[in-house]
């Protein structure tokens, strides 16, 4: 059964089939192409109408390379990808335009994504321009008033500029621009992860109230498994390029059924130190993604991997209702 069936009949807004993003590495005099990135191997999930995805692994498994190509900032290079039924994987620029309303993103570093020139009005009215909305400069003017009250600024702030603000504040300023043109859709590429950890709680539960009083979908991707499950309805885990379980949140942090999860899930700090877990190290680090590891990805840092890891990829297959692994073992103790 495919990974893309819902296991409740919940339309998909987004649905992702066999996505695939290699990225050429040119040599040579003549700069021919001579190897791949294969940031993005093969990929398929779907995102429900008013859920939280959460999409987490280590860094370089290609989680914000799966967030642009959905959003068409990088181009796939395989694959499909359907937004409320259309696929628009190969929609020309123009015909796109419509769809860049329906789905925004929020960036990982506030401060980077933010126009230092501009004052914080005029960076929250942009979308408003460049979509037509809001046409008139009083309109305009009370819209982002609106948004600002609604991340939890002072709408008297409009004049300032971004290095005026903390952290945590910009990052507000950067979810009210993506949320001008009232999207459908998110996608949030590690909100959190360059703020403070006292900040990163209100940044979370920001998103938490935005999701359910606008009715938003979200790809949350982070690296961050505690955040993901307090935000999440569905998480999915990726390495190197492939994902290799999805379930829901509840079910997966509570019974992991992959190696890579159970290894992820055992690094989470316990709060009650009385209490013990097995930690699990990963031996090595994870493989380039240039000569990514024959048959199952994962078999290289894998302790439960054999010799016939090396030869079969293995499939994202339905193991319980709604939940999904990619691992060719179903005798391994506590995880089948």
């Amino acid at each position: 059964m495919s990974a893309v069936a819902p296991e409740v009949a919940t339309k998909p807004l987004v649905e992702v089939k066999h996505l695939k993003k290699w990225f050429p590495i040119r040599g040579g005099v003549l700069s021919r192409v001579v190897a791949h990135v294969k940031a993005v191997n093969d990929v398929s999930f779907a995102v429900r109408k008013g859920e939280v995805l959460g999409l987490v692994g280590e860094s370089g498994s290609g989680k914000t390379t799966v967030g642009r190509t959905i959003l068409r900032l990088i181009e796939p290079t395989e694959g499909a990808i359907s937004f409320d039924g259309v696929d628009i994987t190969h929609l020309p620029k123009n015909q796109l335009r419509a769809y860049r309303r329906k789905m925004q993103i929020i960036f990982q570093d506030p401060f980077a994504s933010l126009n230092p020139r501009m004052t914080v009005g005029d960076i929250i009215a942009e979308p408003l321009v460049i979509h037509n909305l809001e046409n008139s400069p009083k309109a305009r003017t009370e819209r982002v008033a609106e948004l600002l009250r609604m991340v939890g600024l002072n709408p008297d702030h409009v004049r300032r500029y971004p290095h005026e603000f903390s952290g945590g504040q910009r990052q507000r300023i950067g979810i009210a621009r993506a949320l001008a043109v009232r999207p459908e859709f998110i996608v949030a590429d590690e909100p959190v992860s360059a703020l403070d950890v006292s900040i990163q709680a209100q940044v979370v539960n920001l998103l938490q109230d935005l999701k359910e009083q606008l009715g938003l979908t979200i790809l949350f991707i982070a690296h961050d498994l505690a955040v993901v499950e307090y935000i999440s309805d569905r998480v999915a885990v990726m390495y190197l390029g492939k994902i290799m379980e999805l379930a829901t949140s509840k079910e997966l942090y509570r019974n992991p059924r992959h190696p890579y999860t159970e290894a992820l899930l055992s690094a989470i700090p316990m709060p009650d130190p009385t209490l013990r877990r097995e930690r699990i190290v990963l031996q090595g680090d994870i493989p380039s993604p240039i000569n990514p590891p024959s048959g199952c990805v994962f078999r290289t840092r894998c302790r439960y991997a054999i010799s016939e890891c090396a030869q079969v990829v293995p499939e994202l297959k339905e193991v319980a209702p709604g939940h999904f692994k990619a691992c060719i073992r179903d005798d391994i103790p506590g995880l089948s």
